[in-house]
């Protein structure tokens, strides 16, 4: 593998060998280099085979990226995608490796492959659902057929069925996740445009606003206690503690401490990607209490595959509305603990640091209070609060007391 000075004058003189192929190495740039291969004894005449290379190693193995054709490429040009090829290698990524996955990535079963493992899961917290809704949605579909085939009456054609489902904020979240693959098709440089584009989302969406009466949460309360155990319990603890449903579902004893009555959220485990306490009130530390005198798993406190939790929180769902009569979903919860302590008095800001929101203004920077002290007080008396309303009933045959339930 001899070394010698690139230069247009040298490069143009090598000659192909007798037989197979030998790479030719710049001397300015290591790993830079020219293969030339044996002219084919069935096409005589024809001009020798030399194709720009590049030599790396990346996590312990070597790797060898070819950059294109002496034909196409000047050696500037070349040496120009080599750098920007190492520079790649230098910051932790496989432009060979990648190459390969993308040229394997014709079909929409390829593409969503690709999807998953180089932007959802590496980016997204919530890349199983993701993972799911491929699974579910797209290549049941469209996952034989080539990517560049897909049309836009086709996504039309798809969105219409998932309409028919009779779930349309469902039915957008399923088309997010598609919209979202092939526009990374598109800067993968995998098609020159997104059959999605100009094709509107499936249905008109608002923000809900559902905020659960006094009447209202003693009718839920009674259908959630008929729902088994474990989603009975989560139901209840979003309730309580106002935390969003996939951090309650996830809660993990070793983040419990029930000695000083606090749960602490990793950041990697909240929405908002930052640690969060949160203070116990006695009914939560009462059901947690008696979900440890008897734990299933080790760590978690609701034991369960991830991928399976939000279908089965929803159907949960559907079931306490059924039972209720009561236009519910579980985010209700939160909403419902927050617009009531706000009628108890509780301050916004306060109520901000339980549901762990982002506080954009410029105070905040200097704002180094840890509001521990305002966020016990607070869910404490919606505590109080909460078992008042549900003690307040017409048919003690539906809803037990909280603290008997806990």
């Amino acid at each position: 593998m001899p070394t010698i000075k690139f230069t247009v004058r040298s490069l143009d003189a090598l000659k192909s060998p007798a037989q197979g192929r030998v790479d030719y190495w710049d001397a300015d740039l290591p790993g830079f280099g020219l293969r030339i291969a044996a002219l084919s004894p069935k096409k005589p005449g024809n001009a020798p085979r030399k194709t720009w290379t590049l030599m790396y190693r990346a996590d312990g193995s070597q790797f060898r990226l070819s950059l294109g054709p002496y034909s196409a490429l000047s050696l500037a040009e070349a040496r120009q995608m080599a750098k920007d090829a190492l520079r790649e290698v230098a910051h932790g990524r496989n432009p060979a490796a990648q190459k390969k996955a993308a040229r394997l990535a014709e079909t929409v079963s390829d593409l969503a492959d690709l999807y998953i493992e180089k932007h959802a899961r590496p980016n997204k917290r919530t890349w199983r659902t993701d993972q799911q809704v491929v699974n579910r949605d797209i290549k049941p579909v469209w996952g034989n057929r080539k990517v560049a085939d897909i049309k836009r009456r086709d996504v039309i054609a798809w969105v219409d069925r998932l309409m028919e489902r009779g779930r349309p904020i469902m039915a957008n979240r399923t088309f997010e996740v598609a919209r979202k693959m092939f526009g990374f098709a598109v800067a993968r440089d995998l098609i020159e445009a997104s059959p999605f584009f100009g094709v509107a989302k499936p249905a008109p969406e608002r923000q809900r606003e559902r905020v659960l009466s006094e009447d209202e949460i003693r009718l839920v309360w009674g259908g959630i206690e008929s729902e088994p155990p474990t989603l009975s319990e989560i139901m209840k603890l979003r309730l309580l503690t106002a935390q969003r449903g996939g951090e309650v579902a996830s809660m993990r004893w070793r983040d419990i401490d029930f000695n000083t009555g606090w749960w602490t959220i990793p950041a990697e485990m909240n929405k908002s990607n930052r640690t969060h306490r949160v203070p116990l009130s006695p009914p939560v530390l009462a059901i947690l209490a008696a979900l440890q005198q008897s734990p299933v798993h080790p760590e978690l406190v609701f034991p369960g595959k991830q991928r399976h939790r939000v279908p089965v929180l929803w159907r949960s769902g559907d079931r306490v509305r059924s039972v209720s009569g009561v236009d519910f979903v579980p985010h209700d919860l939160r909403r419902t603990a927050a617009s009531h302590m706000a009628a108890m008095g509780i301050g916004r800001l306060t109520i901000g640091k339980i549901l762990n929101h982002a506080d954009p203004s410029i105070t905040s920077v200097y704002d180094r209070h840890s509001y521990d002290g305002e966020k016990r007080a607070a869910l404490d008396a919606w505590a109080a609060r909460l078992e008042e309303i549900i003690g307040d009933r017409q048919e003690p045959r539906n809803v037990a007391p909280l603290r008997a339930s806990a």
